[in-house]
């Protein structure tokens, strides 16, 4: 299998959006910046990456694209889009593309060199679905055992596993470009969200509300703060507990990932991305942000 990833690259044009399409010189094609998953990246680090290689344009991260699967010299390959915001920066030709244009949707389709690319550029074009991410709900990383922590169960802190999953998320969720991050009151919560707001320069908010009703939260509440944080500009990172994460999912609509009626999972760890209001919501369930087993040596 090859891996690979990319970017639909859009900016705000009069009452719609313009879409990014690059030309390679080297296949004398116009299609959507994107390349291999190299070793250690999970996809949404590769599809940014190669996003800044190819065009130089800054961008934020939003909601997972379509993924497309067809075969190179035989060999199947696998290409995953997420839709990311233009925030600044200019194009220079490159060894990797020597255009760049900025098309309404359809003309960019119709610029596209391949079937695949169109059809990730109309499921980005797409009015009823929102393209930007407003909330990261994280689930605290690991922390051992409470049977055998023999302080209060708010001071247990993260195992170096737990810190090892805080460190990789701070890198990963960066990419979407948080303008606030919180943590429900619980060491480990806070520890989790630590290295991601020492990353972008931010302090961590305390939200008791987003805790298990033992530390002072409430699922109301939470997701009452959440209908908030969709409603409002820029990504909220959140970092609260598997006592609370599904329940707040449920109130949105959201139930088992895949399979209607069971509840949301919220592994140690995992990651949320939510945006859109309910009845239009997107929900993106990271179960971690480890390396894709893909990627090329």
């Amino acid at each position: 299998m090859i891996a690979a990833a990319g970017g639909v690259i859009w900016r705000p044009a009069g009452d719609g959006i313009e879409i990014a399409v690059v030309h390679r010189e080297r296949h004398d094609d116009w299609s959507l910046p994107k390349g291999h998953v190299d070793a250690g990246e999970h996809p949404v680090q590769t599809a940014c990456r190669e996003v800044v290689e190819e065009t130089g344009l800054a961008v934020v991260a939003g909601r997972r694209g379509l993924t497309t699967r067809y075969e190179v010299d035989g060999l199947p390959k696998r290409v995953d889009y997420w839709l990311m915001r233009c925030t600044g920066g200019a194009f220079v030709p490159n060894s990797e593309a020597d255009e760049l244009r900025w098309l309404p949707p359809a003309d960019a389709a119709t610029l596209c060199s391949y079937e695949p690319d169109r059809e990730v550029i109309a499921d980005a074009a797409r009015g009823d679905l929102p393209r930007e991410v407003a909330v990261l709900l994280v689930r605290h990383g690991k922390a051992g055992s409470s049977d055998r922590w023999e302080g209060p169960d708010e001071e247990r802190p993260l195992t170096a596993a737990g810190e090892a999953q805080a460190r990789r998320l701070a890198e990963v969720l960066a990419l979407f470009g948080p303008v606030s991050v919180a943590s429900a009151t619980p060491l480990r919560c806070r520890q989790t969200v630590a290295p991601l707001a020492g990353r972008i320069g931010l302090a961590v908010a305390e939200r008791r509300e987003f805790g298990e009703p033992e530390f002072g939260g409430d699922p109301q509440e939470a997701y009452d703060a959440v209908l908030r944080a969709l409603g409002e500009p820029g990504a909220e990172v959140v970092c609260s507990q598997g006592g609370t994460i599904p329940a707040v999912l449920q109130a949105l609509g959201v139930h088992g990932h895949g399979v209607t009626g069971l509840l949301p999972p919220a592994a140690k760890g995992s990651v949320w991305a939510l945006g859109g209001r309910p009845g239009a919501l997107v929900a993106d369930y990271y179960r971690d942000f480890e390396a894709d087993p893909d990627a090329r040596a």
